[in-house]
């Protein structure tokens, strides 16, 4: 029965009551500007503050590690990617007379051109060729464009390591820092009685070898036809795409290593992010590489000897990067690589991205777990080596061969080697399988005489033909 007291309306709604205006999410910094960037799950950012934070994590690498010396001339290795732009931009702002903190070092910038390896037609190459320099004459380095076609016009010295520069300490950086500021003290006095100020005197001790960038110190000098056509020959031959990238970055990194010791530069600075160094360590664990992970995906990178190669972008996430450059207007040129538009398991490497950025997806952390697990890796001596000479080294990537060390340490003994011992056969890395390289095949022939033919193994590497070892 209807009484007459009972209410008809809806019943009342469930659902919480509209956000007011006032009660927005805050940047988790300043509490008080509105989010623009979100980060990780509840790391919300304005736009000052997040700036902040990207520059003081690109600061503190480098004042972490002090292994930039002031006044040091230093290599900026850029693709005109995302993480290389930023990195180049953050060296720029550095550098700037607005900075709280100036960077005291020189910089230059290297950049390869890779067109003829990933098979780009020669207008695609001229116009990515006009984007990036007309980017380099807006940031004012000094700068040199080398095509990847120089690489046979390398000298042998490349495939020498050099005689490699103590590690400063502590007190060889402080002392650095008082020499430079002394210096910078008496140019500034000096330039005080004839200039209008102080700054001048800085800006001419910070830019010893600035130089007009229409007119670098490496002529623009085309590659012919023949080194064109003999690179993509030697690509050609080469069958998998994981091989081919391997190739690629072993020649880039000797290109970018002559032209830091033609030009006196000491130190070479790559932007390789934290993602890319978490793909890059799982990616060396599949290939055999697993021994040098400490220099492959660490700061710093002494096996070259007179040249360190430094990573001071390792601490910024690819989201990161995206979020500044994007906010910012850092310019960048996107140049097809080796593996552009290839199917996920063309490659391990393309495996091991996809199987990593799908995982971080699902698993917010993934990345940064496994790039703290790359920082607690020591780079270690292997046994035997550190107290005598350097052994042999891969003529790819400069890493210490595993040899058969009982085999050489009985020939130098002077004792005839037995059968077993003849041929020691150097165990490349895995991910060196299939590269035909000219030179000596890669066996260290032990015995007397002359050494035998080599024959080709199934995976492309050389043994010694001795019909006294086993195969």
């Amino acid at each position: 029965m209807c009484q007459v007291g009972e209410d008809y309306a809806e019943p009342a709604s469930e659902e919480p009551p509209p956000r007011q205006p006032g009660r927005e999410q805050k940047c988790v910094k300043c509490k008080e500007g509105l989010p623009v960037v979100v980060i990780r799950a509840g790391d919300a950012f304005c736009r000052d503050c997040f700036k902040a934070f990207y520059i003081h994590k690109f600061r503190a690498v480098l004042g972490k590690n002090r292994l930039i010396f002031p006044g040091e001339k230093v290599l900026l290795a850029w693709s005109g990617g995302p993480s290389s732009s930023s990195m180049v931009w953050q060296v720029l702002e550095g550098l700037s007379r607005e900075s709280a903190k100036r960077l005291r070092f020189v910089p230059g910038i290297v950049c390869i051109d890779e067109g003829a390896a990933c098979g780009l037609s020669p207008e695609a190459r001229a116009k990515a060729l006009a984007e990036m320099k007309l980017i380099l004459q807006t940031v004012g380095f000094p700068w040199h464009v080398v095509a990847l076609e120089e690489v046979f016009d390398l000298p042998p010295s490349v495939l020498r390591c050099f005689a490699q520069e103590p590690v400063g300490t502590e007190g060889a950086y402080k002392a650095a820092v008082d020499s430079f500021l002394q210096q910078q003290h008496v140019l500034g006095a000096e330039g005080a009685g004839d200039s209008p100020s102080l700054a001048q005197g800085e800006e001419q001790l910070s830019w010893p070898c600035t130089q007009d960038p229409q007119n670098p110190q490496s002529p623009d000098r085309p590659p012919t036809a023949a080194q064109t056509e003999a690179l993509s020959r030697l690509f050609d031959s080469v069958k998998t795409l994981t091989a081919k990238e391997e190739l690629l970055q072993a020649l880039r990194t000797h290109l970018i290593l002559h032209v830091a010791r033609t030009h006196g530069y000491s130190k070479v600075m790559t932007g390789d992010s934290c993602t890319r160094l978490a793909i890059k360590l799982m990616t060396s664990l599949a290939l055999g590489r697993g021994a040098f992970l400490a220099w492959d995906t660490g700061f710093s990178d002494e096996r070259h000897g007179d040249v360190v190669v430094v990573r001071p972008m390792r601490e910024h996430t690819l989201k990161e990067v995206a979020f500044y450059n994007h906010l910012f207007a850092v310019p960048s040129v996107f140049t097809p690589a080796l593996d552009t538009k290839a199917p996920e398991k063309a490659s391990i490497h393309r495996l091991m991205e996809a199987f990593m950025l799908r995982l971080q997806d699902q698993f917010p952390s993934t990345v940064s777990t496994v790039y703290r697990t790359s920082e607690k890796l020591v780079k270690a001596p292997r046994d035997g080596c550190a107290a005598g000479p350097p052994g042999p080294r891969c003529l790819l990537c400069m890493c210490a061969l595993d040899i058969d060390t009982a085999g050489a340490a009985l020939l130098s003994q002077g004792g005839p080697p037995s059968p077993r011992h003849r041929a020691a056969v150097l165990r490349l890395p895995c991910e060196h399988e299939g590269l035909a390289l000219p030179g000596p095949p890669a066996a260290l022939h032990l015995g007397r005489g002359p050494a035998p033919q080599p024959e080709l193994l199934p995976q492309g590497l050389h043994r010694a033909a001795d019909p006294g070892v086993p195969g």
